[in-house]
């Protein structure tokens, strides 16, 4: 069990560690920029140290002051929560390089599933369903037709470094294909500093369905079923839903298993999340990865009864030896009573 941890983050997130913290008996370290010196997370941590300015990119989203920190508080192991740096590779590299556990999946698994064409070969490689699309990043225009002939339109453009609904675009005949392949490699550059993107053959009104995994480092992996979030405004998600209304529990278990396969595939631990896409038929595929804990996990707890369990969810934020209890609630919609299990 650590003895110390530092919370690379800071709001909702970093309290819900500070209090797992607690509740595990372990010490807490804070980091905090100027303008958070008086908030809530600086507050209830058991010791806390300004890491710099307000932006972000002078505080949250520096290494190396988060690395002085944690060698200051003299820590055993760091917390990313979630945005910031929590599915950046490198940081997790820092940290096993410097003997600092990184509460997360590992540098490796993080590039690995963290871009999302690299995210598509390795779930072709594990028998996962992707939808058809270019086998890799389309440098071109020109490449872009190709392999929409090839696939046939409607497409989608999306940035291999994309997230929260940016660097995509839609594509119903050349001509749109053209302008729409430019504005989303602009967008791509703009938002993630990499203008590579990729194309997938748009499937029209499926149903996004995420599925959340959590591993230990031994190789073990459960999910605790789905959340549908397939409604959306501009790419983003509005509204999730827990259970999903298009699930049986035959697709369920199909979808469940191939969501722990992929995991196990890349040598996963902690918590993470595989997004599919459903058609109108329930045939699913593969999407993307999200390499860390989600905004979105409260919706898994409350369905799964998991935060009211004592030290579950202590236990499945913090390190994923929460693995061998949560199999308990695998699979089913009922109450995880793990209290009355100890």
């Amino acid at each position: 069990m650590f003895q110390k941890v530092l919370i690379a983050n800071r709001g909702e997130i970093a309290l819900r560690v500070i209090r797992a913290c607690k509740e595990l008996g372990i010490r807490t370290l804070a980091v905090y920029s100027e303008a958070d010196v008086d908030s809530l997370h600086v507050q209830l941590a058991d010791e806390s140290i300004c890491i710099g300015a307000a932006p972000s990119l002078e505080s949250y989203l520096k290494i190396d002051r988060i690395m002085s920190a944690a060698e200051i508080g003299d820590v055993d192991a760091i917390h990313p929560g979630y945005g910031f740096l929590a599915e950046n590779p490198h940081f997790a590299e820092v940290c096993e390089r410097s003997n600092i556990k990184f509460i997360g999946p590992s540098s490796r698994a993080m590039q690995a599933m963290g871009d999302k064409n690299a995210a598509r070969v390795h779930a072709r490689k594990a028998g996962v369903a992707v939808t058809p699309g270019s086998d890799g990043i389309v440098e071109t225009e020109d490449e872009a037709i190709r392999v929409t002939k090839k696939i046939g339109y409607p497409v989608m453009i999306k940035a291999a470094a994309g997230g929260g609904g940016r660097g995509m675009r839609t594509a119903h005949n050349e001509p749109s294909l053209k302008s729409a392949f430019h504005s989303a490699r602009h967008e791509a550059e703009k938002a993630f500093g990499n203008e590579q993107v990729y194309l997938e053959k748009l499937i029209i009104n499926p149903h996004h369905i995420e599925f959340q995994i959590v591993a230990d480092s031994h190789g073990r992996i459960v999910h605790l079923g789905e959340r549908d979030c397939s409604v959306q405004r501009r790419n983003q998600k509005v509204i999730e839903e827990c259970p999903s209304p298009l699930m049986t529990p035959s697709l369920r278990k199909k979808m469940g298993n191939a969501a722990i396969k992929l995991a196990k595939s890349v040598g996963y631990e902690n918590a993470g999340t595989i997004e599919f896409l459903v058609d109108q038929d329930r045939h699913f595929y593969f999407m993307e990865m999200n390499t860390r804990i989600q905004v979105e996990h409260t919706i898994t707890e409350e369905v799964y009864a998991c935060d009211r369990t004592n030290r579950l969810t202590c236990l499945y934020w913090l390190y994923s030896a929460a693995v061998l209890r949560l199999a308990d609630c695998k699979n089913n919609h009922s109450r995880c009573d793990a209290d009355q299990r100890d």
